[in-house]
């Protein structure tokens, strides 16, 4: 058994005697080394380090002031991940990746940013600069100054605490607060912020910036003042390069004594063009008066302007009450507008309604001329003050220091008054061609009718308010005088009258053949001038078509040669029979 384990012990170790003398000499080796010079591990190359790249004197002192820092003095300068960074002198701590700089300080990213202070913490880890006293940030010809800016390179954005101000082209920004994002070329500044340029002034506590387009982003309550106007808005958009601006969030232009107001505005002051959406409401206070639409565009440059989708004029310049006016479209044109002759025109047109408490009016278009101070109602015209209606083809009314001086009723004028309040069956009624009232300060004092007169008129007896008779007269010319709005007397031409008692009148006596009582269809206050209520079928006035002579061709001395025999026989006949259609009269009522 002795001499098996003997056998065994030797075997192992004579077979891995090779083994063994390999492991033995590693571990000597080993050995060795670990006895000799070590040497230091080299970091790796990149670019996450800050790299001190100049200094004319550098000193390291573990016992000084600043312990940790390298001292360096002279063109310092350094680099880290794309940026130059240059100082008169810096404490350089490269154990933690960041140095002061002091001095002249100077950062460079490529050739579009740099940043300017005299004192400057810099952390490479998170690529962070805090810079100080008299900062100057510059990127692509902008310059924002400040007394303390920090900076971060990994966003690209700066931002103050302690006011700043930004400077592009002719633009100056200034507020409490800022930022600005190199990436997108976009400032935000907060608190007590002020735009200025030439020609503008804007105030608000909060404000977007895009120096790329120098467009200005309106966030909050805001005005924007001018020589020329004054804008206040809450939210909406200012190109202050092309002096355009979009103005949402019921913004209101303020120029001299006028001023609009609407859910959106948009204002274009090199076009002077002003367009409004949403509740458009446009004041003249200099005027009196006020147009209200969801819909407005104007041009300030040439006096022209519109006006659309439930359109509202209201005049306060005669002080006792407003007068309302409705339109499906409000038009305005200005003549000579540079001139001192200047005047304007306005145009309302498809269902007209006005109202005011003393006087109401319906027509399908009216125009109203500032130069002669006329209102003139087209098609279908009809007015209403108190228990009397006025109606015919025209109706023309001027007006005199903002009050009514005369009136003019052309073709199939028709007057018609209640013969007693709430009177529903007698009516004063006068028909003629045309109709002139004249009014002093307000109050009609005389009417006049010519041509063709025919009249019905119910006298009173004042001691009892009882109906006298009905009179029927036809004359050519009758005139009618009032005082404080009750007839005093009638003069008439040669006429011929005839008197009925009241009991005793015929039916077709009581009323004219054009007797027509439209109360149907009068407006009730300001709010029912939206509701549009047209005459019934068969009442409207209707147009007339002229006969007109045929086209003829004058060549040598037969008129008539390049017409054919038909047609020559034709105009002949025209030409030679008189006029069958010469009334001065253009529409007839059915």
């Amino acid at each position: 058994m002795k001499e098996i384990y003997q056998k065994t012990i030797t075997h192992w170790f004579g077979g891995h005697r090779i083994i063994i003398a390999v492991i033995l000499c590693l571990f000597g080796l080993c050995a060795a080394q670990s006895k000799g010079p070590r040497k230091h591990r080299r970091a790796k190359t990149t670019d996450e380090r800050i790299y001190l790249v100049h200094a004319d004197v550098l000193k390291y002192d573990q016992f000084g002031p600043v312990p940790d820092a390298q001292i360096v003095k002279g063109h310092v300068s350094f680099k880290h991940k794309g940026a130059r960074l240059t100082c008169d002198s810096a404490n350089f701590f490269e154990s933690s990746n960041s140095f002061e700089a002091f001095g002249h300080v100077r950062m460079y990213q490529g050739d579009t940013l740099s940043l300017f202070s005299d004192y400057a913490y810099y952390d490479g880890d998170d690529q962070m600069a805090e810079a100080r006293r008299n900062v100057i940030l510059t990127h692509r010809g902008m310059k924002l100054y400040t007394d303390s800016l920090n900076y971060d390179r990994l966003y690209d954005m700066g931002w103050f605490t302690e006011g700043g101000k930004l400077v592009d082209k002719d633009n100056v920004l200034t507020s409490d607060w800022g930022e600005y994002h190199a990436k997108t070329r976009e400032a935000i500044f907060n608190y007590n912020v002020h735009l200025k340029n030439p020609k503008y002034l804007l105030t608000t506590d909060t404000l977007h910036y895009d120096t790329r387009t120098s467009v200005a982003h309106i966030v909050g309550p805001s005005t924007i003042t001018s020589k020329e106007s004054v804008v206040n808005s809450s939210f909406g958009y200012y190109d202050t390069r092309n002096d355009r601006m979009q103005l949402f969030g019921r913004s209101t232009v303020k120029d001299d004594q006028k001023d609009i107001t609407g859910d959106s505005l948009y204002y274009d002051e090199k076009k002077g063009i002003s367009e409004g959406f949403g509740n458009v409401v446009y004041v003249d206070a200099a005027n009196k008066n006020r147009m209200e639409s969801d819909y407005f565009w104007y041009n300030e440059k040439t006096g022209y302007g519109y006006a659309t989708k439930n359109a509202v004029m209201a005049d306060c310049s005669q002080g006792k009450d407003t007068l309302w006016v409705h339109s499906d479209t409000m038009k305005i044109v200005t003549f000579n507008i540079e001139t001192d002759s200047v005047y304007r025109v306005i145009h309302c047109y498809n269902k007209v309604r006005a109202y005011r408490t003393d006087i109401q009016a319906v027509c399908d278009s009216l125009v109203y001329n500032s130069q002669d101070s006329c209102m003139t109602m087209y098609r279908d015209p009809i007015a209403w003050s108190e228990e009397r209606q006025l109606l015919g083809e025209v109706i023309e009314v001027f007006m005199k220091d903002s009050t009514i001086e005369r009136g003019h009723v052309i073709g199939q004028a028709l007057s018609v008054e209640k013969a007693q309040q709430n009177d529903n069956e007698h009516y004063n009624q006068v028909a003629s061609k045309e109709m002139f009232a004249f009014f002093n300060k307000g109050e009609m004092y005389k009417t006049e009718a010519i041509g063709n007169v025919q009249s019905v008129f119910y006298p009173i007896d004042d001691s009892d308010s009882t109906l006298l008779a009905c009179n029927y007269l036809e004359t050519d010319t009758m005139r009618m005088f009032l005082e404080n709005r009750k007839l005093q007397r009638i003069w008439a031409c040669k006429s011929t009258a005839t008197w009925y008692p009241v009991t005793q009148t015929p039916a077709e006596k009581k009323t004219l053949p054009q007797f027509a009582w439209f109360d149907y269809i009068r407006p009730l206050d300001k709010n029912d001038i939206f509701v549009w209520r047209g005459k019934k079928g068969g009442t409207e006035l209707k147009n007339i078509p002229r006969h007109s002579a045929p086209l003829q061709h004058i060549n040598g001395d037969d008129v008539s040669n390049s017409l054919s025999e038909e047609k020559r026989n034709e105009a002949s006949q025209v030409l030679l029979a008189p006029s069958e259609t010469s009334s001065d009269n253009n529409y007839i009522r059915q």
